[in-house]
């Protein structure tokens, strides 16, 4: 099946709060995440639970796309137990829920950070400091999607692909610290 994402998620924008020391919701912000859209900080709930909308709290499966800025990356929402907010940085997109059985967001992930679905989507931003991809353009991006079972095996080789990226940066690491203390014990 070949669409477009209007046709099949809803997409609301993240939400602007006032963040505290303390709080029951975490504030996700673009600066939590990688250059991938992996978390790489540790997060605590910044954000009363009166100053929230009950309808802006993040369920699992949820999508954040990072609309503005040079990082452009979709990532999926994982609770943790712990319950969230996006900030204005984001989109927020939901399967719609008649779709909930026959598309992984996780696929949709993958999909959106795919190079030919980045290209239509930072050629048609808006701004030049900062750029930013409009709800309008978001929905425009076709996408394809494959059976069940495809779905899952394209993730599963992404998966594996990421994870072989991560032994092979790892193993640089090592051979250069090898080569490093052979050099050091020449000179000793």
């Amino acid at each position: 099946m070949r669409t477009t994402l209007k046709h099949i998620v809803n997409i609301q924008t993240g939400i602007f709060v006032q963040t505290g020391s303390e709080g029951e919701i975490v504030y996700l912000q673009a600066r939590h995440f990688n250059e991938q859209g992996q978390l790489h900080s540790v997060l605590h709930p910044d954000v009363k639970k009166g100053d929230v909308n009950e309808r802006h709290i993040l369920r699992p499966g949820d999508i954040l796309f990072a609309a503005k800025g040079a990082k452009n990356f979709a990532t999926c929402y994982e609770s943790n137990n712990v319950p969230a907010v996006a900030s204005t940085s984001f989109f927020v997109i939901r399967l719609k829920d008649d779709l909930r059985e026959t598309i992984i967001p996780g696929y949709l992930v993958w999909y959106i950070n795919q190079p030919v679905s980045q290209k239509f989507l930072k050629g048609n931003a808006i701004g030049t400091s900062m750029a930013s991809i409009s709800k309008s353009v978001l929905e425009d991006l076709e996408v394809s999607i494959p059976d069940l079972k495809t779905q899952e095996t394209i993730l599963n080789i992404a998966q594996l692909r990421n994870r072989e990226k991560q032994l092979r940066a790892r193993l640089d690491i090592l051979k250069e610290q090898q080569l490093q203390q052979i050099l050091i014990n020449v000179i000793k």
